[in-house]
């Protein structure tokens, strides 16, 4: 019998095009697919998972739809510069110039952001946020 695990928190992304958006997200950011049904697509980004799915009129729809974005993606990694420069690099829209080190309660926190081709913004940082502040 398997052993209980923790919970896994994800989110799944709105676009108009799954399997496009598959591509993409495989090319900017190196993703691996986990499983694809066509209209819905299960990824995995350096060892968290997130989902694709295209709306269909079931309560949520796409930034594009919608004229603005609806998600924002917060991801903590070892290396926001290189993240943002290989997403910019696949067509994602942001800058380089836009990755600042943020003075926060815990120490230096490292982050930029790209917003992806189908309206996603990605927030991208290191990992100080992730351990326990106590102030």
């Amino acid at each position: 019998m398997d052993q209980p695990q923790g919970a896994i928190i994800s989110v799944m992304l709105a676009v108009a095009d799954t399997p496009a958006a598959v591509e993409w997200y495989k090319r900017a950011l190196g993703a691996t697919v986990l499983w694809s049904l066509g209209p819905v697509a299960g990824l995995e980004f350096a060892g968290a998972p997130f989902f694709l799915g295209e709306p269909a009129n079931n309560g949520w729809e796409s930034p594009a739809k919608l004229g603005i974005t609806s998600t924002r993606v917060e991801v903590f990694c070892d290396d926001p510069d290189a993240v943002i420069a290989r997403a910019l690099e696949a067509g994602a829209a942001g800058s380089l110039d836009d990755i600042k080190d943020h003075e926060a309660p815990w120490g230096t926190h490292r982050q930029g952001h790209f917003t992806d081709p189908f309206g996603h913004i990605w927030l991208v940082g290191d990992r100080s946020p992730l351990s326990l502040y106590r102030h």
